[in-house]
């Protein structure tokens, strides 16, 4: 019986994957290129030889000047072939190769050449390769064909040119702007291509004159636009008129709008998306401006095509941030794409229903959810948890659908950032909705029983032990605790045990047991968590009777520690290179930070001044030795709370003495303290002052100060003057400082200072007290539910001019620095050439008062920023305060 014919490409299983470009090498293609000097040209051979040549560029391989230079005169050689795709691959390798000037000339006569050929193909990528290879000088010669080039009659040839121009406006600006006739004639084009780029580039020759492109704008909404391609450019430049510009889009005249609005009616997919995105993109519109734009948002949903869906749901997805209830109406048809086979489209359209769901759709949205997170990938499913996080916060009363949902996603597999994820989320829940502590500590309980993150381990416990104690019934915690003492690796054994340590010194009920399990852990293999376990068990007493914990011992157990942590290893490190037969004495550790000043410029070899300097943003512990600091020095005892401390503030420059001064604010008093350091070694300064002149600071009176008995070499020293503040709004000024001090010279081979001393004094710097000393900056998880929960009481707003700015980045900068407060939710970030923007400021103003800040800031053309200031807080002196320091500012 005769075998049927098969060919062998359907031979699947003889087929093997192969690249024509495996194993190229660049010499051996170079040797190949030899034959483009080859009398009888193969033109096949040649296209191969350069399509490797290309691979060999664009895989990012470089030829030496010689190697370009012969390739580039090889090439040219095959002008003289009349193969049309040999011709095509020759200019694409003449773009690709860039020659130099000196060698552009070779080949200019051979492009000119087949620029006015009669052959289309060959005028068209002639014009690309002279454009792309050409300099200023050529340009003027052959501008005259380009000009021609615009208005020809074959759309490739046109495209081309008006292409080439907008390439050549970033070089050679002055030339291209006098195609301006050529260029707007060519926008009249019935081709779809050329009418788009001779759009492009004459809005772009026009850009910088707003006038002008109003007119262009006014001009094309007309109708005169056919091209879809062109169109969506127009409904760009008109939404871009109409943030420049700040038409109001509600009043009755409203042109660009009306356009916009009309083009939702097109016959073509790509207008009708770009005019739907251009509306829910403009600022202060309102809902019933968005209304048809969502209607059409909400038939593409439906599409069958992909990318419909996609840009749909995405559009979407950004609305609900600002108007979540305009886009409720599509709910029915996103949750129909929670099962899309695109698992962007489907992520998009949980995370908008996430944002625009009401309570009573939680629990159902929760089921088609948990059907849904095992078929994305890690980097989606973190997005959902943001999305469930901030909905939770959102309805806080559905917290236990919620947290159950996080808790079943943390036990299923999943990487180290999806799992931070949502043990963040949890953390953020339970610190801000109480009801929701006890449930969610026992789900991180349950999820470190198989943690594979020792990271994550730590985190909880650590978390577990500072609010595990303050819960109803912390003995429950105990067993999940003990649990990481015996199953985990050393790391986790030994934040275990500092976690059991913790119960016991916070809840004397659960000492008994808490002693019986630190006294297992004395016999661990680790020497870290062994040493741990004796540390906490005869501190907190487990060799004698159980007694509540003494106040001194919780203090030293986990308080703050008071020195920073980079003196006591510098002390360690000093102590191990030059043992002594004494203990090392935590007493001898320096308890100054070492200053880090704003902007440091220091001689060579010369060390910046050293005390207490910048407060870290996260743990406390300078903060805390700070107030220990000041609490230890008698005139200043009784102060009370310190407020806040600012970064230091330089007063010297490249000098023998370097002095930074930090600002303690107090309710009613402020403390300068002054960091000095002596950089010369042959002195000694005694009797260290600093003169304050308060006359730019009327409102502020001296009250007390410390002077510094004694500033050796290289040893930082501190020296304090305090000022009361005049109750009400806090004061602001500048003080001019003089230091004083008593010379004494030193003997370099002895150490010891001379007996006599000389008082001299030096000048230093001015430094002021603004009003942003007066707040600290403390954000918020989330603005829009804490803005709501202020309330309207103490509500201040009012309108200013900021004068004329570089950009609005630049304004946002100055106005949160002027009042020192928090940006949140990332609105300090401005978009590039955005026209306006809102920011949103979080603080805590001194006497522990909360601020929230709405900042609605626009910029004109003349460079003019007009700010709309919203102000509320716990306190309505607290709003004026802040309106009168912008005002003031």
């Amino acid at each position: 019986m005769a075998q049927p014919f098969v060919k062998k490409d359907d031979d699947r299983d003889d087929e093997v994957e192969y690249s024509p470009f495996m194993g190229i090498e660049k010499g051996a293609v170079l040797q190949e290129a030899r034959l483009f000097n080859d009398p009888q040209l193969d033109a096949r051979r040649c296209s191969q030889v350069i399509m490797k040549l290309l691979y060999l560029l664009n895989q990012g391989e470089t030829f030496t000047k010689t190697e370009a230079t012969e390739v580039f005169f090889a090439v040219t050689k095959l002008f003289q072939s009349r193969d049309t795709g040999l011709r095509r691959m020759v200019y694409l390798m003449i773009k690709e190769i860039s020659p130099s000037a000196d060698e552009v000339i070779i080949v200019t006569s051979s492009l000119m050449k087949d620029m006015n050929s009669r052959t289309d193909m060959y005028r068209a990528n002639a014009i690309r390769v002279l454009c792309q290879i050409t300099d200023g000088t050529l340009l003027t010669q052959i501008e005259r064909y380009l000009k021609q080039a615009i208005v020809d009659k074959n759309p490739v040839v046109s495209s081309a040119a008006l292409v080439s121009g907008i390439h050549l406006l970033q070089s050679n600006p002055e030339i291209v702007k006098r195609w301006s006739n050529e260029v707007q004639e060519a926008v009249q084009s019935r081709a779809a291509l050329v009418q788009f780029h001779a759009l492009a580039l004459l809005h772009q020759i026009r850009q910088n004159d707003r006038l002008a492109v109003s007119k262009l704008v006014t001009s094309l909404t007309k109708g005169s636009v056919r091209s879809p391609l062109a169109q969506c450019l127009l409904i760009r430049y008109t939404s871009q008129v109409i943030r420049e510009s700040g038409v109001n889009t509600q009043t009755g005249d409203r042109p660009f709008f009306d356009y916009i609005e009309g083009c939702l009616r097109h016959k073509a997919e790509m207008v009708v998306f770009e005019a739907a995105r251009a509306i829910t993109g403009l600022s202060n519109v309102t809902a019933r401006e968005l209304t048809p734009a969502i209607a059409v948002l909400q038939l593409f949903l439906s599409s069958s095509k992909p990318v419909l869906r996609f840009s749909a749901v995405r559009t979407l997805n950004k609305v609900a941030m600002t108007h979540p209830m305009a886009v409720m109406n599509c709910n029915i048809d996103m949750e129909s794409l929670i099962s899309d086979q695109n698992r962007s489209i489907a992520t998009l359209a949980i995370t908008t229903l996430l944002k625009t769901g009401n309570e009573s759709s939680v629990d159902r949205l929760m089921k088609q959810i948990t059907n849904f997170m095992s078929d994305i990938a890690d980097e989606f499913k973190i997005v959902v948890v943001e999305a469930i996080r901030s909905l939770c916060l959102k309805f806080p009363l559905k917290y236990r659908s919620l947290m159950n949902f996080l808790s079943n996603i943390l036990r299923e597999e999943g990487g180290f950032e999806y799992k931070k994820a949502i043990v963040d989320a949890i953390v953020i829940l339970i610190r801000d909705i109480p009801d929701a502590k006890e449930s969610g500590l026992l789900h991180l309980c349950e999820f470190i029983e198989d943690c594979e993150f020792t990271y994550l381990s730590t985190q909880i416990l650590h978390f577990l032990g500072n609010e595990g104690p303050k819960t109803s019934d912390p003995s429950k915690y105990i067993r999940y605790i003990y649990n990481r003492v015996i199953l985990e690796n050393a790391t986790v054994r030994a934040c275990a045990v500092s976690t059991l340590a913790k119960f016991g010194e916070m809840v004397d009920s659960l000492k008994p047991r808490i002693f019986v399990l630190l006294r297992r852990c004395l016999f661990d293999n680790d020497d870290e968590v062994r040493d741990r376990a004796t540390l906490y068990f005869n501190t907190l007493g487990g060799d004698g009777p159980f007694i509540e914990t003494d106040e001194t011992v919780k203090d030293f157990l986990f308080g703050s520690l008071g020195i920073p942590l980079a003196n006591l290893e510098t002390g360690l490190k000093n102590y191990i290179q030059d043992p002594s037969e004494e203990p090392f004495d935590l007493n001898s550790v320096p308890k100054e930070v070492k200053a880090q000043p704003l902007a440091e410029k220091k001689a060579p070899g010369r060390k910046p001044p050293t005390g207490l300097g910048t407060l870290p943003a996260g743990p406390t512990s300078a903060a805390d030795a700070y107030e220990r600091l000041l609490s230890s020095i008698p005139e200043f005892a009784s102060f009370g709370k310190l407020f806040k401390s600012s970064v230091p503030v330089e007063l010297t420059e490249e000098t023998e003495y370097a002095v930074n001064v930090v600002k303690h604010i107090f309710d009613q008093l402020v403390v300068f303290q002054y960091n000095c350091t002596n950089t010369i070694p042959e002195q000694l300064l005694e009797n260290v002052t600093v003169t304050v002149d308060a006359s730019e600071a009327e409102e502020f009176s001296q009250v007390a100060s410390k002077p510094l008995k004694f500033l050796p070499y290289d040893t930082p020293g501190q020296t304090f003057v305090a000022f009361e503040i005049p109750q009400g709004a806090p004061a602001v000024g500048k003080f001019s400082n003089i230091l004083r001090f008593t010379v004494k010279e030193v003997d370099p081979s002895t150490g010891e200072a001379e007996d006599d001393g000389v008082e001299d004094e030096y000048q230093l710097e001015d430094f002021e007290v603004v009003a942003a000393d007066y707040m600290l900056k403390v954000g918020v998880s989330n603005f829009r539910n804490a803005w709501e929960s202020m309330g309207p009481n103490y509500e201040r707003i009012d309108e200013y001019g900021l004068g004329p700015r570089e950009s609005l980045a630049e304004a946002v900068n100055a106005v949160t620095e002027l009042l020192g407060m928090q940006p949140c939710e990332g609105t300090e970030v401005v978009p590039s050439n955005s026209r306006s923007h809102t920011c949103l400021l979080s603080g805590v103003y001194i006497g522990n008062v909360k601020v929230l800040v709405r900042l609605s800031l626009g910029i004109d053309g003349a460079k003019e920023v007009a700010m709309k200031l919203a102000v509320r807080s716990e306190d309505e002196n607290v709003s004026d305060a802040i309106h009168e320091t912008v005002a003031s500012g």
